[in-house]
Formats: C-alpha cells, sequence, structure tokens
C-alpha cells in the first residue's frame, strides 16, 4: 500500500527559500500626529497629574549636594563642636528630673480616688430592684429625672470637679515651678513640663468623660444624641473604673480617655526595635545638628538682635531656617512616626493615625488640624465642641481653643528656658489671623487657591515662626546665663 502524503508535513518541511517574503510597508508621511485635543502634563487643564517622582529624586540630591557643601563649610570654619561631656548637667537637676518623672503620675492615681469614690456612689443611688425612682420614664425607655435629683447630681459633680481642678493645677503649677526656679539645664526642664503637660490634660480628660458616663449611668435615655458608643459597651460604667484601666490610659499614646479603645490583636517585638532604632539615629542627628549648625547660626545673631540690625537679623533668619526645619522635620518623624507607634505597638493600640498629610495643607486651618492629631483630638472634644454646644460661635470657640493652647506653648517653651517673654503664646494667637487669610483659598474650587495657601503656610511656618522664636528665646537665655548677661554685666560696671 502506497503511503499517503501529509501537506502540512510537506508545507512545514518547505525549504526557507519557498516561504513568502514579507516586504516592508511604504512610509507615508500623513500620518495624524495631532489628532485630539491634548493639555501640557503640568498644567491646570491636564487630565491626570503626572508622578513627580523624578523631581522628587532631584530635590533630594539638590539637598544633599547643598547641604554637604553647608557642613564643609561649617567645619572649616568652626572645626568639630559636638562635645558629649560639654553639657550642664548639674546634679541637682538630675535628681529634681527624676523626682518629677516619679510624682507627677500620681496626679492621675488621686483622679482615680475621686473617680471610684464618685462610681460607689453612683451605685448607691440607683435603688434596688421593685423600687421606684422619683423621675418618669418614657414610653421610650429613657428615663427623665427629677429636678432634685439632676441638682443632686450637678452639685456633686461640682464638687468632684474643684477636687480634679485643685489636683490637675497642682500637678502643673508644682512642675512649672521647680522647673522654672531649680532646674538650670533646658532639657530636663523640658522633659518634665511636657510629662505634666500631658498628665494635666490626661487627667481633666478622665474626668470629663467619666462625669459624662457617670450621667448616662444614672439617667439612661434611648434618644439617639444621648445614645454612649457602641464600642464602651464592652466596659460600661462603672466597670472601667478600675486602676488596670486607668493604667492603661495613663501609657496609652493618646490624650483622650475611652473606657475601651481599638486594640491589635499582638505586639510584633521586631515592629518596636526598628521603630525604636529610628527613635535613637534621629535624636542623634537632631542633637549633631543642633550642636555643630543651629548653635553656631544662633550665637552670631545676638550681637544682631542686640543693636536691632533688621536687615541682618532677617538674613540669619533665612540661614537658620533651613537647619530649623530639618531638625523639626527629624523631630516630628521621631515622635510621632517611630515613637508613638512603637508605644502604640506594645500597648495594642489600634488607632495610629497620629497624624495626616499636613505637609499638603491647603491652609493653615488644615495644618492645625492635622499635624498633631492626639493634640486636636483633645482640644476638638474637650474645649471647642462643648463651647460650640453652649452656644458659642465656631471662631470664638476657636480664639479660646488658640489662646489656651498659647499658654500651654509658653509653658513648654519660656519655663524650661526661664523666659516668660510671651513670644510662643503670641506666635500661637497670630495663627488666626492668617487662618483666616487662608480658609477662603482652600475653599477655591481650582488648584490655584490651595497651591497659594500652602505657600502661605510653609512661608510663615518654615520662615517666620520657627526660627524667629529660636532666636526670641536664645537671646533671651542669653541675657539672663550667657554672653550677652556677661556683657550687659561688664558695660554696668564700666559705666
Amino acid at each position: 500500500m502506497a503511503p499517503t502524503t501529509n501537506t502540512a508535513t510537506v508545507t512545514s518541511r518547505a525549504s526557507p527559500a519557498e516561504a513568502p517574503i514579507k516586504r516592508p510597508k511604504k512610509y507615508r508621511h500623513i500620518a495624524a500626529v495631532h489628532s485630539v485635543p491634548k493639555a501640557s502634563c503640568l498644567s491646570h487643564d491636564s487630565d491626570a497629574a503626572p508622578s513627580f517622582l523624578g523631581f522628587r529624586n532631584l530635590m533630594v540630591i539638590v539637598l544633599i549636594v547643598g547641604n554637604l557643601r553647608l557642613m564643609l563649610e561649617n567645619f572649616k570654619k568652626y572645626g568639630v563642636l559636638i562635645c558629649v561631656r560639654c553639657h550642664d548637667y548639674r546634679r541637682l537637676d538630675v535628681m529634681l528630673g527624676i523626682a518629677l518623672y516619679l510624682i507627677i503620675p500620681c496626679h492621675l492615681f488621686v483622679a482615680y480616688i475621686v473617680e471610684l469614690a464618685a462610681a460607689q456612689q453612683a451605685r448607691k443611688s440607683l435603688r434596688g430592684p421593685g423600687k421606684s425612682r422619683d423621675g418618669t420614664t418614657t414610653p421610650g425607655g429613657s428615663y427623665v429625672p427629677t429636678d432634685e435629683e439632676l441638682k443632686k447630681f450637678y452639685s456633686t459633680w461640682i464638687l468632684i470637679a474643684w477636687i480634679h481642678g485643685i489636683n490637675a493645677t497642682l500637678c502643673l503649677s508644682i512642675t512649672s515651678f521647680v522647673v522654672y526656679f531649680y532646674i538650670h539645664h533646658p532639657l530636663i526642664g523640658t522633659m518634665s513640663e511636657i510629662h505634666a503637660i500631658i498628665v494635666w490634660l490626661k487627667t481633666s480628660s478622665y474626668a470629663w468623660t467619666n462625669r459624662d458616663l457617670r450621667h448616662a449611668y444614672l439617667h439612661p435615655s434611648s434618644r439617639e444624641e444621648d445614645a454612649v458608643p457602641e464600642i464602651y459597651n464592652q466596659c460600661p460604667y462603672p466597670q472601667n473604673i478600675t486602676l488596670g484601666n486607668l493604667t492603661y490610659f495613663w501609657w496609652a499614646p493618646t490624650l483622650v480617655y475611652q473606657p475601651v479603645y481599638p486594640r491589635t490583636p499582638k505586639i510584633r517585638w521586631i515592629f518596636v526595635a526598628k521603630r525604636m532604632a529610628e527613635v535613637f539615629g534621629l535624636n542623634a542627628f537632631m542633637w549633631i545638628a543642633s550642636a555643630q549648625y543651629a548653635a553656631p547660626v544662633l550665637r552670631n545673631s545676638l550681637d544682631k538682635i542686640a543693636s536691632l540690625d533688621f536687615p541682618s537679623i532677617l538674613e540669619r533668619l533665612m540661614k537658620l531656617s533651613t537647619i530649623s526645619l530639618v531638625i523639626w522635620l527629624a523631630g516630628f518623624f521621631a515622635f510621632f512616626q517611630s515613637f508613638l507607634n512603637a508605644l502604640a505597638e506594645v500597648m495594642r493600640f489600634g488607632d495610629r493615625e497620629f497624624y495626616a498629610d499636613w505637609w499638603n495643607s491647603p491652609s493653615v486651618g488644615v495644618y492645625w488640624r492635622t499635624w498633631n492629631k492626639p493634640v486636636y483630638q483633645y482640644m476638638k472634644r474637650h474645649i471647642f465642641s462643648p463651647l460650640i454646644g453652649r452656644g458659642w460661635s465656631a471662631f470664638t470657640a476657636s480664639i479660646m481653643v488658640f489662646i489656651f493652647s498659647g499658654v500651654l506653648h509658653e509653658l513648654l517653651v519660656g519655663v524650661p528656658t526661664h523666659n516668660i517673654i510671651g513670644v510662643a503664646f503670641i506666635g500661637m494667637v497670630a495663627q488666626l489671623p492668617l487662618i483666616a487669610m487662608t480658609t477662603p483659598l482652600e475653599n477655591i474650587k481650582s488648584i490655584n487657591g490651595k497651591v497659594v495657601g500652602n505657600c502661605i503656610f510653609w512661608i510663615s511656618f518654615t520662615l517666620i515662626g520657627q526660627p524667629l522664636a529660636a532666636l526670641c528665646y536664645f537671646f533671651a537665655w542669653q541675657a539672663k546665663y550667657g554672653t550677652v548677661s556677661a556683657t550687659l554685666k561688664a558695660a554696668g560696671r564700666t559705666s
């Protein structure tokens, strides 16, 4: 039988010479290059925003090269200024700092004792099953207390509020007195003052929150506006008044008290180690940058400030703005990103939104709402919103918030430097006209308003705010303890 011929096989075995030759198409110079309307990628009319990764890389390279040049000039001019043993850590400063660190938290536990007594009284005021209360109950299940019951509740709260107020005030006033008059070194004083302010804020939040929880416990209501947050059902009042609950709030990275917080399932110790390594490295960097670069600029500005040479002061401000911004950004990352995340991991604290993208702030107001979420949440919950509830306008409530914040900033800066000159307070209150000026820009639909508002924020923050405050307090310190003081005393003896 003759073999059959496979056409496919024959075709596949055909020689290359027999395969069809693909000839190139003749190019015609009529291709439509411009077929649809298009906008430049950097134009506001562009549909898609381009990536600025290359510009970011260029910016980083320019910053590194520029700062390396400044570093070389600095070393040539001043030599190495970093000295571990040159810090004036007096023995009394260290001892008082340790004593304050141990004493300050005691005020929180005084607040716990007060709330424990209030909770016991609240339990006793509720009568046993089967016994009626003097108030009325609505069909929806809400209990309407009598005027006598409300009067008793508020009179009790006034007494508790006075005790809490005296306790918290003693915490802050005793610390400020000791730091101002007896702790010479500003770093130890600053750490003590920060600790006292944090405990003061936490104590007040603990008191106000438990006051409202106690009211809801004694006078239950089915109205939506009176409802207790659902998460609180995991630890209802007065079960939250325990030493363990207070201790967790003491260490939790928040200033706002809640009986319950969102929690993570476990602790990632490698994550904690990485964050603490960042804290250590960034603190070392800030110390080196302050001693080697910021300190000479500040010292060279003393005679300009003393003689009120405003052009030279402006030049010094511009020179100081770069290094102060770098140190501030390093401090921001070290505290809000590294330290607070490490602390939250150890405490299994779930809500870690300690900041938002404040660097994109289209107005000064957005910056203050996004850069420090723990303080913002405290101010909104315990100062701004209660004032709004009492009928205040948003503007007047904001004024009170910034006045209160200005007082705290002045305590934080003026007390450790032993110079309450009001610069920090004025700097905070001066934010109000900036907020009023940039808020309309924030509401403009086009991108132009947001860009202008962001530029105003950065200019006021980097060129005027921080450098000017640093110059003022450094000059005040030197006028009291340093070279300016010695010069003034010598001039007095000569005259």
